[in-house]
């Protein structure tokens, strides 16, 4: 299937690794012409590398709120376009009830929700003339909880919020808004986590026990094929989802796992 992205803009926020690395190798596979925006000048050029140099990459601390301006800038310079735009960057930093303070909190919201909000605010007049789309990607943790970690699931809760609120917003200029739903994904910083761990592989078994199609992780690729139709002309009528691309981890019976 011609997913029809051949030389449309994309952005994607945390392009250089994970979830957004796999995004961004889709994305140019597709004929698409990726815009990495991260805080890492050498991982940003090195993923920018991989798929051929056909790109931007973009140095921005995302925490920091003028960033997202300066960013958006830089692309409408060297293209003066943008037809979409992926909203990626973040991280699950552990900041929980019982475990953190005010500042830790408003920290890690500025990690993974505030900058959603000042891209999206920010490519808005681009998304408007191009008809582009969004996709932001967002965690079961806003749906399932996960224990020890507040301000994360708070973080992907805006997030989900925000895509139904935009793609209400938006419907006038044509610009369509979805989510995708990650549960559990095999990245390098999930595999990091599962290294700290005494007893990893155990867990590690267990975990994917209770996922249910195929008893696996889901892969950054699948994760990323689902991010390139959803910014494609074929997903035309499409927005305002929250599409769960989790091997039926959040909405099948776990029991389907020991059948």
């Amino acid at each position: 299937m011609d997913l029809q992205l051949t030389s449309k803009i994309i952005i994607v926020s945390g392009g250089a690794k994970g979830i957004g690395e796999g995004i961004v190798k889709v994305l140019a596979s597709e004929g698409a012409v990726p815009v990495i925006i991260g805080r890492n000048e050498t991982d940003n050029k090195k993923t920018l590398e991989a798929i051929g140099g056909k790109g931007l990459a973009v140095t921005a601390e995302l925490t920091q709120p003028e960033a997202a301006g300066h960013a958006i800038e830089a692309v409408m310079q060297q293209y003066g376009r943008i037809d979409g735009l992926v909203n990626n960057a973040g991280v699950n930093d552990g900041v929980g009830l019982e475990k953190g303070n005010y500042e830790d909190f408003m920290a890690s919201l500025h990690k993974n929700l505030v900058h959603y909000y000042l891209l999206a605010q920010h490519a808005l007049p681009a998304l408007i003339k191009s008809k582009g789309a969004i996709v932001n990607i967002s965690s079961k943790t806003a749906e399932t909880g996960q224990g020890g970690t507040s301000a994360y699931a708070a973080a992907n809760g805006g997030r989900n919020a925000l895509t139904r609120e935009w793609a209400v917003e938006l419907l006038k200029y044509g610009i369509r808004v979805n989510a995708i739903i990650v549960a559990e994904c095999w990245t390098p910083l999930y595999q990091k986590w599962i290294e700290t761990l005494p007893n990893r592989d155990e867990k590690l078994k267990s975990i994917v026990a209770k996922i249910p199609l195929g008893n696996r992780m889901t892969t950054a690729e699948e994760i990323a094929s689902m991010t390139a139709f959803l910014l494609s002309a074929r997903s035309s009528h499409t927005t305002g989802q929250l599409i769960h691309v989790d091997g039926g981890y959040v909405h099948l019976d776990r029991a389907l796992a020991n059948a």
